[in-house]
């Protein structure tokens, strides 16, 4: 059985993807902020869909409010990282 503080941080492992990649090349350069704002997100998609999967009864319901999550993620992200929609809040 995992333990819960495991299964609750655990998609925060994903941070050390770039938190490597900084050591081994100059390509990747993150703040302490880009840290924070990222673990953020990852932590709000990551309850999202562990609410989506305790309180939705039909499969079909659940994979497609799942997959708008995780659209809904990768957006972010990508306006976060290189201003995909040219809001005021990305990254360039």
């Amino acid at each position: 059985m995992i333990n819960k503080k495991w299964a609750v941080f655990s998609p925060l492992l994903l941070l050390l993807i770039p938190l490597i990649g900084m050591l081994f090349s100059n390509e990747v350069n993150w703040s302490f902020f880009d840290f924070i704002i990222m673990g953020i997100l990852i932590l709000v998609m990551s309850f999202g869909i562990k609410l989506v999967l305790k309180t939705t009864p039909k499969r079909m319901y659940r994979i497609l409010i799942i997959g708008i999550i995780l659209i809904l993620f990768l957006l972010v992200w990508a306006e976060l990282a290189v201003g995909v929609f040219e809001t005021p809040f990305a990254g360039s």
